[in-house]
């Protein structure tokens, strides 16, 4: 197996650090955005897009306004942290035009549609966090808040985080990478995957029945990825059931992954659940599948 990649942290945030608020997916709800932006405020020195509201069909305005929107703010040196105002669909719509931008050392913070951006930099060497949207954020409890804050602002590890469940005992190592499953297994075939050699996979969704995650999980073994990470964290899989089925996700999942025979543990608080704790994609981890713990061996601000 090839050396894992290694990647760049992040320019650790200060208090009332510049930071914008990009719409690179979907459109979103007025006040969802608020009570997220009214957490970022507290903090730091808020700036919304100004075409942030814009509409066309599914996404948040045509491509150029949100590639452009994007592109401003992750290369303007003023701006020290980029955050996403929602995922849902159109991040991957985007990959291309990006090609051309070399962003700011700077963390970008999302999750869900998100992911393909992360992958994006994961592709440069840039580590960015998997993190509550601000849609999301403002309706977490403290304790999330306070996590992201330390991940953005600390030159230390982020502290360990607990799952529940083993499904495949053993240790791995080596950077963590992925996301949403739906949009990663999107990204084989293309030249946007991002590095996986000797990767610790994190991989959660939501609104996918069973057969679909057995479907997606399938086509990332056939494509060889399976074969080329360490091991598999789980986070949420929420809204993921088949209404009136004698099994449930979570036995397809925990199958799936015996499959493998690599270390896989579930029920990490990441993704679309109640809970979202920010996790640093591109830093090193050692998952302990047995103990259902992640350890964060590298800080992601420098």
């Amino acid at each position: 197996m090839m050396q894992p990649a290694a990647y760049r942290p992040f320019a650790a945030l200060c208090r009332g650090a510049r930071v914008a608020v990009v719409a690179p997916a979907g459109p979103f709800d007025r006040s969802a955005l608020e009570a997220g932006v009214a957490v970022l405020a507290e903090r730091y020195e808020v700036h919304p897009a100004p075409g942030i509201f814009s509409r066309r069909r599914y996404l948040a305005g045509d491509d150029a306004r949100r590639l452009g929107e994007l592109s401003a703010a992750m290369t303007d040196p003023a701006v020290k942290a980029v955050f996403c105002a929602r995922g849902g669909y159109g991040a991957l719509r985007l990959l291309p035009g990006l090609e051309r931008v070399v962003p700011g050392s700077k963390p970008l913070i999302g999750f869900s549609d998100i992911t393909a951006l992360h992958a994006w930099l994961q592709r440069g060497g840039q580590v960015s966090v998997h993190g509550p949207v601000l849609t999301q954020l403002g309706r977490l409890g403290a304790h999330a808040h306070t996590r992201l804050f330390d991940l953005l602002e600390n030159a230390a590890p982020a502290a360990p985080l607990q799952g529940t469940e083993t499904y495949v005992t053993g240790v791995a190592e080596g950077p963590l990478v992925g996301g949403t499953l739906a949009v990663l297994s999107r990204l084989l075939g293309t030249p946007f995957l991002p590095p996986l050699e000797g990767a610790v996979l994190l991989l959660e969704d939501v609104g996918e029945r069973p057969y679909r995650l057995d479907r997606m999980w399938t086509h990332l073994a056939l494509a060889g990825v399976l074969g080329r990470v360490r091991g598999i964290v789980l986070g949420s899989f929420t809204g993921c059931e088949e209404r009136d089925a004698p099994y449930s996700s979570a036995e397809v999942l925990r199958d799936l992954a015996a499959e493998t025979g690599l270390p896989c543990a579930a029920g990490f608080p990441i993704g679309h659940g109640e809970r979202n704790e920010a996790v640093p994609l591109g830093v090193r981890v050692r998952l302990d599948a047995g103990a259902q713990k992640l350890t964060f061996l590298e800080s992601a601000a420098g």
